[in-house]
């Protein structure tokens, strides 16, 4: 009787493969087919056996040599011959990753599928720059948002509801639009002054990070010329910062004390 494959979706984290879970790392050394995306790091892809089928789909702006259809096509037709197979995202496969829709495909095709969390790059940005995420005080909620639409369409968020001092905007795949990210926020009320943060390829020795405020952001990237992976995060957090000027909860909370959302109290 033939062997019935399966799929997971594996959560590959941030990049450094210690952040991997345990689960993720087993069954990646353990796959008949490894099929990953292009963010997935060198050093995760080294985890990998020989003897593994090893299928790179990555995609990069306005570059997508495999489309989703034909990646999603790939995992079904692997499961089918009876392989097991980890498909391998960067950070987590529920957040911004496609995991659901691809999980979706393959349970209509009769695919069993498990998924595998991942630590998503602003968890792993946290850790390695001490930007919490939210803290008592400063931040009372953290939101992850994407800076880009499908086929380059428009951002059509909610900018209002975003442009809210009390907590954490953390930006996912935003480089080529955040100077647009930037003016709509600030139309909505954030301060230019609204601390920001940019980190590339967080968590591996790749990583770059550029501290700013929300009205140059844009000009500082383009200066320091990062490429993605960058994550933006954007709030009074990011003063808690290593590398930022002040370090205490009573510099920033007397720098920046917040009325409402959306509207800042310089102290």
């Amino acid at each position: 009787m033939k062997q019935k494959g399966k799929v997971y979706l594996i959560g590959a984290g941030p990049g450094h493969p210690e952040l991997l879970t345990v689960k993720a790392a087993r069954v990646i050394q353990e796959a008949d087919a490894v099929v990953f995306d292009r963010l997935v790091s060198p050093e995760i892809l080294s985890l990998i056996c020989e003897t593994a089928l090893q299928v790179p789909v990555g995609k990069s702006a306005d570059n997508h040599p495999v489309p989703q259809e034909r990646i999603n096509e790939i995992l079904k037709d692997l499961a089918q011959k009876g392989m097991v197979v980890a498909r391998l995202k960067g950070g987590d496969p529920l957040i911004f990753g496609r995991g659901s829709e691809e999980a979706e495909y393959l349970r209509a095709n009769d695919v069993t599928v498990e998924y595998v969390p991942g630590i998503t790059a602003a968890q792993g940005m946290a850790a390695s720059t001490g930007v919490p995420l939210t803290h008592r005080g400063l931040a009372t909620g953290v939101r992850y948002v994407t800076g880009h639409r499908q086929a380059n369409g428009s951002l059509d968020l909610d900018w209002k509801s975003l442009a809210c001092t009390d907590t954490t905007l953390v930006i996912y795949m935003g480089v080529a639009n955040i100077a647009q990210i930037s003016m709509r926020l600030q139309a909505e009320g954030l301060s230019e002054d609204t601390p920001v943060l940019a980190v590339a390829s967080a968590t591996t020795p790749r990583e770059k990070r550029v501290y700013s405020r929300l009205g140059r952001i844009a000009a500082d990237i383009h200066d320091a010329g990062l490429k993605a992976p960058v994550l933006f995060v954007i709030g009074k957090v990011v003063m808690m910062g290593e590398d930022w000027q002040t370090n205490t909860v009573e510099e920033i909370l007397s720098a920046a004390r917040v009325d409402t959302c959306g509207k800042l109290a310089h102290g």
